[in-house]
């Protein structure tokens, strides 16, 4: 059994080698220079996780945009998850073009700390990690298991991470991509300010400073 670990946003994502529903996967040779999302569910053949598998198969065209692989996991063994897939597909009207993790021995799910005793002492809680291609965890949502998950919402903050990667600015609350950004308080310069954020800025505040969002 692996040792359960605390993963903290920057932490790296611990590689794992363990069978699926389209046979063996080592983690980050899967994950390759990609963006991943990686989300846990209780158990094969629950309505709310049905569901869930279906919009992230639909959501593949969006997830493609921004270069985002998903993968699922589940405590079910391999020719189970092959089952669920069938019936995902029929109820769901989608085809599922992921892997999903047969964690039968819980290694990954320890590893992950997607076990939460309080909740079930050998089910997965719905967790869900955002990992960059740098394997680094940018962003960690952990659901109860009767509440499902808002998919827009993971795409929020994908948008929000690729956007804020590559230029110096901010996302405020409820952000969408289009809409304005925050120009963070360390930059000061004002010919920096110019150089960086040639649309300008209005500043209702001194240290509430919004810009256009940059063309990504």
């Amino acid at each position: 059994m692996e040792k359960t670990m605390t993963l903290r946003l920057g932490d790296t994502a611990p590689d794992f080698e363990q069978d699926s529903s389209i046979g063996k996967i080592r983690f980050h040779e899967w994950a390759g220079d990609s963006w991943v999302v990686l989300f846990s569910h209780p158990a094969d053949f629950t309505p709310v996780c049905t569901t869930e598998l279906g919009l992230t198969a639909k959501l593949k065209p969006e997830f493609d945009k921004r270069n985002v692989k998903a993968i699922a996991l589940s405590v079910d063994p391999a020719d189970k998850h092959v089952d669920w897939i069938k019936d995902i597909e029929e109820t769901q009207q989608t085809v599922v073009g992921f892997p999903i993790v047969a964690d039968a021995d819980r290694s990954v799910s320890t590893l992950y700390d997607m076990i939460h005793p309080e909740q079930s002492a050998t089910a997965t809680v719905r967790s869900l990690f955002v990992i960059d291609p740098n394997k680094k965890i940018r962003l960690t949502i952990t659901y109860p298991m009767s509440t499902g998950r808002n998919f827009d919402e993971v795409l929020r903050v994908i948008d929000a991470l690729q956007l804020t990667d590559g230029y110096t600015v901010a996302t405020p609350g409820n952000w969408k991509d289009g809409d304005n950004v925050i120009i963070p308080l360390t930059v000061t310069d004002p010919e920096v300010i110019k150089q960086k954020y040639p649309k300008g800025f209005e500043a209702p505040r001194p240290y509430l400073r919004l810009t256009p969002q940059p063309n990504k």
